[in-house]
């Protein structure tokens, strides 16, 4: 049982520690990997590839501007995939939201923009 926090970038990593204190809380494992969907597709695909097997498993994909991470992980995974992008202002929020949300037909992405909630749901997820 765990979580994966799957970061499109280095500055994510503050929003990442918000959740990863919940997790701890929550006594939820993780590791934190930083690999750009588009940046990095090749080590993206192999994480998953890699972590296929594991019984009970959650993505928490943490990308903002042009989210291909989110869909790229539930394109090509059969684990839960939860986005929850960062967003400097309302402004960014209201630019970028849509590329998160939009996601082709079988690519099933949640969606949870507070990183408490998103804890909670990951814990839910992986305690049943």
């Amino acid at each position: 049982m765990k979580a994966i926090l799957l970061l499109g970038s280095k500055v994510d990593k503050a929003h990442a520690a918000k959740i990863t204190k919940e997790l701890k809380k929550l006594k939820i494992p993780f590791d934190v990997v930083v690999a750009s969907a588009h940046k990095n597709t090749r080590q993206v695909l192999a994480l998953i590839e890699k972590n296929e097997g594991e019984k009970k498993l959650v993505y928490i994909t943490i990308a903002g501007r042009s989210n291909a991470l989110s869909g790229v992980v539930a394109a090509n995974s059969t684990k839960p995939v939860i986005a929850c992008p960062p967003f400097k202002d309302k402004n960014d929020y209201l630019v970028n939201i849509h590329s998160t949300l939009q996601m082709p037909s079988g690519t099933p992405v949640l969606t949870i923009l507070d990183p408490g909630n998103c804890a909670v749901a990951a814990a839910r997820i992986l305690k049943n």
